[in-house]
């Protein structure tokens, strides 16, 4: 009885917590593949550091409110050659169809963009560097990109 309570609570409370967020890119269970596609690694003597490998261990998927002028607004940063190396590194290649020849009218593009980057969550795992191979583990859906003094820059 006393587990079912808590688990209502939860529910109504995490309801109530997504309903007061503006943005689908706040709320999550791992990091986001948008934030894996911006991250690159700061490693003394590294002069190309990005894009980071990802090994991830356990994967978790959540669906999120579509917001097409969000992704629209997220194309120009966004390093699709870099998203599909991610994707096959995970296995998830297939996701990301050829990108059209106006992606941002293309609302079936938006919506593969929008599932990849915002709904598919890293909890456990690992990035690499490319260029120095140092690892950065990946914890709760927390990347520790923190490095030991004489390694930073």
């Amino acid at each position: 009885m006393r587990t079912r309570v808590g688990a209502l609570l939860r529910a109504q409370l995490l309801q109530r917590t997504r309903s007061l967020q503006t943005t689908s890119v706040v709320y999550g269970s791992g990091m986001k593949l948008l934030t894996q596609n911006m991250m690159a690694s700061h490693v003394k003597g590294v002069q190309n550091g990005y894009p980071l490998n990802l090994k991830a261990t356990e994967i978790t998927e959540e669906e999120v409110e579509f917001e097409e002028e969000f992704i629209v607004k997220m194309l120009p940063r966004i390093d699709v050659t870099a998203l599909r190396t991610t994707l096959g590194q995970i296995g998830k290649l297939e996701l990301l169809p050829a990108t059209p020849e106006s992606p941002e009218t293309n609302t079936e593009y938006l919506q593969a963009l929008h599932h990849i980057l915002l709904e598919i969550n890293i909890v456990t795992g690992e990035l690499e560097c490319p260029e120095s191979k140092t690892v950065f583990p990946v914890e709760n859906g927390i990347p520790n990109m923190l490095l030991p003094e004489d390694t930073s820059k």
